[in-house]
């Protein structure tokens, strides 16, 4: 029973795929936010260019 425990104490393959799924998850906020950003920086830039053409 001690062996079992002492195994379970050391065994480290759960901590790393909750480490490698919170990376994922960070980078895809990262991603998320990156986006959401230059989509709207894209569309003003593209209204501004709509509406330069429209008064020429």
């Amino acid at each position: 029973m001690l062996r079992a425990i002492t195994k379970f104490v050391r065994d480290e393959e759960g901590a790393t795929a909750v480490e490698y799924g919170l990376m994922a998850a960070l980078i895809a906020a990262v991603i998320v936010g990156v986006v959401t950003t230059l989509g709207q920086n894209l569309s003003t830039t593209f209204d501004s260019i709509a509406t330069s053409i429209k008064g020429s």
